[in-house]
């Protein structure tokens, strides 16, 4: 019987290899990006062209290579930061596993000039598919050059998966801000087919902040600090009002090295606990510095997830500094003893009898059932036959559907019924099993998402036009989501105009949108938009019509009256999905009686 096992040949391994390394365009421009820093550079410019899948060049004035070293970079596990299995504990750059070349050059045409200072000639290197075409001697100021073309020009498949112009140019647009954030020291330079984006001089942490995301952060920031024998930290959290309604801007780093890490997010998000809206996530940018030995950065092929040896200390002092410097500047709550509900009590003295008596004033001439018929002669003249009973047998129906049948028409409840507001939050209503109880925001957020899926089928609702333009200054980031999506918007009414590479204009509306609402309407459909486009359980229209509608919903906190809560029921069980948002959150609940019966005993 033959041998099975083989070797598989270099090219093929560098693929398998690349398959973790490099999985979009966006992981070409970290790769190389950290290559430019770990060279000392203190000048990086990074060209893009169609998000990256025709061009990506990052140039930079660092050391530069000799020929040998030239050569060798594109070698599987030539590395110049490693020597022995020690140094992987005490790691302080930023590539080291000696990878990222030879995948690279596995799946693009790539082109190298490097030459190191003072040097008479440089070196020019062509490689396609891990092959070496060209090696020669070429002019060169100092620095390097890399150019990557026609990325995953021969693993097809891969290509194919790669998503629109617009997402992954916003993958490649992350990437460049975090190690930008990292090292505010060097200068960054960002071009997509051929028009700047970013310039950032060498600035300092606060400078680079505000460059990267806009001037109207810089007011909203709030410097931390602290110095302890563990880990120092410093950097700067954004006051509560700043907070967005998903994750974006989060930006741990250890050692200039960007990070991802849950535990500590959730130490910064339990700083703001009872400070934030429901739902809203705090920004911050907060920079560790701890000894290299004190953490272990190789756990994963992109090195973005970090383990530490003392981490439930570290929580403790992220956690202690953010809410010191919240309670600083003032934004901790104070003690706030809610006063709804509250009866007040009068106190009697002597014989004297209860002050202020209530006046019990009866009206003998009251029809309840007045307004009601008026309501029915009042639709009958419209044609509308029976219209209470109608609406009630269709919540019933539907009621009934989304539920499986299992539940009795009697549990909706009757059109003279009441509601209740639970802490501007909740509506309460009595049904025939208990209390149903829905979650106003998440009921108008399903109620807009149905709105929004009939108009962006149909392409057709005009934009209010308004006399007075709003003007809103976004950050490069944003700029590029509403640069992808805003002819969509125009679909639902908004009317957008670009007027400089991080201003647009706001000049038509759609009318049940109020002036004053636009800014905060697009502000929060920007920040939501990245995330809802992760969900794989909705197609594209679905993604737009579940942003635009998390961004309209009413929020938290906002008061309804009677009659606002019973037109939100009524628009809610006329939705295909009353149950769910578009995410698949729970709408309402239902609180049977025997459960409110026990409570009692």
């Amino acid at each position: 019987m033959p041998d099975i096992i083989k070797l598989l040949p270099d090219s093929v391994a560098n693929q398998i290899a690349a398959g973790e390394v490099i999985q979009r365009p966006a992981s070409v421009v970290k790769e190389l990006v950290e290559n430019s820093v770990d060279a000392g550079a203190t000048d990086i410019k990074v060209v893009i062209k169609d998000a990256g899948k025709t061009l990506i060049q990052i140039i930079d004035n660092g050391s530069g290579m000799s020929e040998t070293d030239a050569r060798l970079s594109f070698e599987r596990h030539a590395t110049s930061k490693i020597v022995s299995a020690d140094d992987l504990f005490a790691i302080s750059t930023k590539g080291f596993r000696g990878e990222a070349l030879a995948s690279i050059a596995a799946v693009a045409m790539v082109e190298l000039r490097t030459g190191r200072q003072g040097d008479e000639t440089g070196t020019y290197i062509k490689i396609s598919g891990s092959r070496v075409e060209i090696q020669e001697p070429c002019s060169s100021p100092g620095g390097s050059i890399f150019t990557v073309k026609n990325l995953f020009y021969n693993v097809p498949a891969r290509r194919k998966f790669l998503k629109t112009e617009g997402t992954e140019f916003r993958h490649i647009v992350s990437e460049f801000q975090k190690i930008a954030l990292a090292h505010p020291e060097i200068k960054f330079t960002l071009l997509h087919n051929d028009i700047e984006l970013y310039n950032l001089p060498a600035a300092n942490h606060k400078q680079r902040i505000v460059g990267i995301f806009g001037k109207p952060i810089n007011q909203n920031l709030i410097g931390i600090y602290a110095e302890t024998s563990i880990v120092g930290l410093s950097g700067y959290i954004l006051k509560p009002e700043f907070a967005r309604r998903s994750v974006g801007e989060q930006f741990f780093f250890v050692n200039n090295r960007f990070m991802r890490h849950g535990y500590f997010h959730k130490a910064v998000t339990e700083a703001y606990h009872n400070i934030l809206p429901a739902e809203a996530v705090p920004s911050y940018f907060i920079y560790l510095a701890a000894d290299p030995a004190s953490i272990d950065v190789n756990i994963h092929p992109t090195k973005t997830e970090i383990k530490f040896e003392d981490e439930r200390s570290i929580w403790q002092i992220i956690h202690a500094t953010v809410r010191e410097s919240l309670g600083r500047f003032n934004v901790a709550p104070s003690l706030d003893f809610d006063n709804e509900g509250v009866i007040d009590i009068p106190v009697l003295t002597g014989n004297r009898g209860f002050p202020g008596q209530p006046e019990i004033r009866i009206d003998n001439t009251y029809n309840p059932f007045a307004d009601e018929d008026a309501y029915r002669s009042q639709m009958a003249m419209m044609g509308v036959d029976n219209p209470p009973d109608w609406h009630l047998d269709k919540r019933r129906h539907l009621f009934s559907q989304e539920h499986g049948g299992t539940q009795q028409p009697e549990e909706i409840p009757a059109l003279s019924r009441n509601f209740f507001n639970l802490k501007n939050r909740y509506i309460l209503t009595p049904v025939k099993s208990g209390l149903m109880i829905i979650d106003q925001k998440r009921a108008h957020e399903r109620v807009l998402y149905e709105d929004y899926l009939l108009i962006l089928e149909s392409k057709n609702r005009p934009a209010q036009k308004t006399m007075f333009p709003v003007t809103i200054e976004l950050s490069h980031s944003e700029m590029v989501i509403m640069n992808d999506i805003s002819d969509r918007l125009a679909m639902v009414g908004y009317d957008i105009s670009v007027l400089n590479p991080t201003t647009i204009s706001v000049n038509g509306h759609p009318e049940d949108v109020g002036q004053g609402e636009i800014k905060e309407i697009i502000g929060a459909f920007i920040s939501g938009y990245t995330e809802t486009m992760a969900d794989p359980k909705l197609g594209e229209t679905e993604k737009l019509a579940a942003s635009l509608a998390r961004a309209s919903a009413i929020p938290y906190g906002k008061t309804l009256s009677q009659i606002e809560m019973e037109e939100l029921f009524d628009r809610l069980f006329a939705c295909q999905s009353p149950n769910y948002t578009p995410s698949g959150k729970p709408v309402m609940l239902i609180t049977p009686i025997e459960e409110i019966d026990k409570k009692f005993k």
